[in-house]
């Protein structure tokens, strides 16, 4: 297709006509076409010549792209509202992991669908009896986005609690634990796992609860298996439909029958995405479903 499009501005002669080119579309239409794709779409066209470059950096087709919220996230997020800064800079800027609540808290912009993700790192968790060393230890790996996950040795009573208050834009999203059995580590320039410390897992399934504003609650149960893989562990469901002020969430994960120990479990941390990252995390291979005990699906 490439070569029969370039053949209708070259002459019998080999020499190129002087008919018209895309380089010569006007930089308002091009835009008004390019703002039709996504943002990775758009970058790439924007190599194609000067009219494309110009046009990609319209602040109405990047506008298109960003949350509705965004400027309450910029505050949120960078600390401050970036004056004489373009839409797509804007976008950039939020499409980093973009770190807050004393490094413990990433949240950034999907390139591509510009959904808001987030992840709370086992620093930023209430873990009981984390400051034991008997119990949990802080393992730096390049396996989780803060480079560090909270290992459990043995424990009678596993009981993880967090919480987060966030201007969400509108729409669904899914909230999952990280977690992988077997302590990770590396060797010869690749990641290993040592499960010989993982027990305890199979007597009694862990219990996963998620809380929203409005005190929406739900329940849900699963096993924890396959050591060697990193999982993520689906806790729940919630729907935003007000923007502008802060959705409070709370989570824990618990298994607290303590006729028995349990142990050889990295905790990297908790994940927030828009729900239809479900599917990709299915597809990867890398999707714990859970058993609802009383799940609830509400709208805040």
């Amino acid at each position: 297709m490439g070569a029969s499009f370039s053949a209708l501005f070259i002459d019998q002669d080999g020499v190129s006509s002087s008919s018209p080119c895309l380089g010569d579309l006007p930089e308002s239409c091009v835009a008004s076409i390019i703002q039709h794709l996504d943002p990775p779409e758009i970058c790439k066209l924007a190599k194609l010549n000067r009219a494309f470059s110009a046009a990609s950096w319209a602040d109405f087709v990047w506008e298109s792209k960003l949350p509705p919220n965004y400027h309450i996230l910029v505050h949120k997020i960078l600390g401050f509202v970036p004056q004489n800064l373009g839409k797509r800079d804007i976008y950039t800027r939020l499409c980093r992991p973009n770190t807050f609540d004393g490094g413990t808290k990433k949240v950034w912009l999907h390139k591509s669908s510009g959904g808001v993700c987030m992840s709370i790192s086992s620093k930023g968790l209430q873990i009981t009896g984390v400051d034991d060393r008997r119990y949990w230890n802080h393992i730096p790996t390049n396996e989780s986005r803060f480079h560090s996950i909270a290992y459990l040795r043995q424990i009678w009573w596993f009981e993880v609690n967090g919480e987060v208050e966030f201007p969400f834009p509108v729409g669904t999203y899914s909230v999952f634990f990280r977690l992988q059995l077997g302590r990770a580590s590396r060797g010869f320039g690749r990641g290993i796992c040592d499960p010989e410390q993982v027990h305890g897992w199979d007597i009694k399934p862990v219990r996963f609860q998620l809380w929203t504003s409005g005190d929406k609650h739900s329940t849900c149960e699963c096993s924890l298996s396959e050591a060697g893989k990193w999982f993520h562990y689906h806790v729940g469901d919630f729907n935003v439909e007000n923007p502008n002020s802060s959705t409070k969430i709370k989570l824990s994960m618990t298994q607290i029958d303590c006729t028995h120990t349990k142990g050889g479990l990295c905790l990297d941390s908790v994940v927030i995405y828009p729900s239809a990252f479900r599917e990709r995390l299915k597809y990867k291979g890398c999707l714990k479903c859970t058993k609802p005990c009383c799940h609830m699906l509400h709208s805040i």
